[in-house]
């Protein structure tokens, strides 16, 4: 597997919980812990970002940031116990989790041809959704759920004023019916109540950005 890579976090320390990073220090260690640890089936990226509305592709990717990428079940944990708790993080903010190190973003080739599912969950429930949702991703649990030749591409989940929005991508928007993710996801957080659940292609969404589309991001 390849190597982590760490390539949006800087020296300097950035205060409060507003723009997560890893201090420098955390970094050695979870390089160390990731030598010996149990690989998981492909690596991952924690990534970060704040929407802002009526950003371009371009405005939006300037606010991506890269937090780590784990390759072993130990970086994993050393990675998700040292950023902040999404119930922490002030709206608007989004963590990710990638498959690889694909970006989260819907123009990206790795994405494009995909779409993702989108629910609406109290704040009261976003932590443990988004703790499971990462679990069952990197455990391969969702696999199951895909039709043959489709793939969970990603998690992020997204923080609002009142709910919070829960993504899962994936990477053909063609094979969406087949899937059976929306009742593997009530299955792994039986006592949440979603208020919303639906799915959209990308190249559906207003503010794609192909050859000739453009618009509001967010």
């Amino acid at each position: 597997m390849a190597a982590s890579t760490v390539d949006a976090v800087k020296d300097e320390q950035i205060q409060g919980v507003d723009s997560p990073k890893l201090a420098r220090k955390t970094i050695n260690e979870i390089s160390d812990v990731e030598k010996n640890g149990v690989p998981l089936n492909t690596s991952w990226t924690f990534w970060l970002d704040k929407a802002v509305r009526g950003t371009s592709a371009a405005e939006y990717e300037a606010t991506l940031k890269k937090i780590y990428t784990v390759n072993t079940v130990q970086g994993f944990w050393s990675v998700y116990n040292n950023i902040p708790d999404p119930s922490l993080l002030s709206p608007r903010y989004s963590y990710h989790l990638m498959r690889s190190e694909r970006r989260p973003i819907w123009e990206d080739e790795e994405n494009s041809q995909g779409g993702n599912w989108r629910l609406k969950c109290s704040k009261a429930d976003t932590s443990v959704v988004w703790k499971e949702l990462l679990l069952a991703a990197i455990g391969e649990q969702l696999s199951d759920c895909m039709a043959e030749g489709d793939q969970v591409s990603g998690i992020s989940i997204s923080l609002r004023d009142r709910e919070d929005i829960v993504q899962i991508w994936n990477v053909r928007a063609d094979l969406e019916k087949e899937s059976t993710i929306l009742e593997k996801i009530q299955s792994l957080v039986p006592t949440v109540k979603f208020s919303t659940a639906f799915y959209k292609p990308f190249v559906m969404h207003d503010a794609f950005e192909g050859t000739k589309r453009r618009g509001s991001r967010h």
